[in-house]
């Protein structure tokens, strides 16, 4: 039975692994996160599983392969946080799990939008204060807008298919576009400029690497309709927090609605309820009444917390038998 320690677990992750498992892996559930100080914690696991916001870097990898543990298990779809050549280089094996219900993330993305423009969120306070005024509260129909989708995966895709089923135009930016897709579902590629121009909802479908970071910055926000809205259900670091900020306070974006963000390690997935926040930007955007903010839960179905552990199973069973990870899972 392979040993596997599992860091930054959650109740539901322990529930889902431990019924893909099924009994046949000797599991080490740890609550922190996994970065150079607690690698040593992994000493006797043959692997470890970790997800977003462990600090996969070069030192940590070092501590781990001296400790003899060979594969680095990533229960999530990217990569960032690990130093992927470093592994390498270690000869440290590393799995993702690419392929997760995209219908999770598209559906999070979708109830953003229309939490956030028909302003529920709010109204769902006032009520339970007895509030029954609708002054504020005003929206726009999304039928005959048009919505821009930076990047189509298999979450853009899907999002763009619910958005059109709302009557939207929608425009579309890859640089690998599908153009059958696009054909049948009635999207129009274009530019980025193009797309930030004419679009009235923006949702960002992309991964973090070093040509997307900031994707959406200061010039890109200039050239938005004056009252859009932005989405993002990807990776924090695809907006310039700042930036945005500036936006929101001078009135060019109608709204924003997050799942992710920039500097969300320490914050996202914790209680601190009790604390005060100690990010400056975080504390500000939440003083925004256009601004909603969960915190990374669009991956959070049932559907979507069983693939990824199925997946992560099978590639511990893949390592303790000494057969090939799964298809499209490998990294190094």
């Amino acid at each position: 039975m392979i040993r596997v320690g599992v860091f930054d677990t959650k109740p539901y992750d322990r529930e889902h692994l431990e019924r893909a498992a099924n009994g046949g892996v000797d599991w080490r559930f740890l609550d922190f996160r996994l970065n150079r100080e607690t690698a040593q914690t992994a000493d006797g696991a043959r692997a470890v599983c970790v997800f977003v916001n462990d600090q996969v870097d070069r030192d940590c990898l070092q501590a781990l392969a001296a400790q003899k543990v060979e594969l680095v298990a990533l229960r999530c779809a990217g990569f960032n946080n690990v130093d992927v050549p470093a592994a390498k280089a270690l000869k440290l094996s590393v799995t993702r799990v690419p392929v997760y219900s995209p219908y999770a993330v598209a559906e999070h993305a979708i109830a953003l939008l229309l939490t956030l423009n028909r302003k529920i969120h709010r109204a769902f306070n006032r009520v339970r204060e007895l509030n029954f005024g609708l002054n504020g509260l005003v929206g726009f129909d999304l039928y005959g807008k048009t919505a821009g989708v930076v990047g189509t995966g298999r979450i853009g895709r899907i999002f763009a298919q619910i958005v059109r089923g709302f009557g939207m135009k929608v425009l579309a930016f890859d640089p690998v576009p599908s153009p059958d897709w696009a054909k049948q579902n009635d999207v129009e590629y274009v530019e980025p400029k193009t797309l930030a121009q004419e679009s009235d909802v923006i949702s960002l479908h992309v991964p973090l690497t070093p040509e997307t970071k900031h994707l959406v910055r200061r010039e890109t926000l200039a050239l938005m309709k004056p009252g859009a809205i932005l989405l993002n259900v990807s990776r924090g670091a695809l907006i310039d927090t700042t930036a945005l900020i500036e936006a929101l306070k001078s009135g060019q974006l109608g709204g924003v609605a997050l799942d992710v963000y920039e500097e969300e390690e320490g914050i996202f997935f914790e209680d601190l309820s009790g604390q005060v926040l100690q990010d400056d930007e975080l504390a500000r955007l939440l003083t925004f009444p256009n601004v909603l903010i969960t915190s990374h839960q669009a991956f959070l179905t049932h559907e979507a917390l069983s693939n990824i552990a199925q997946t992560t199973v099978a590639n511990l069973h893949a390592l303790a038998g000494g057969k090939p990870f799964l298809e499209g899972t490998l990294l190094t």
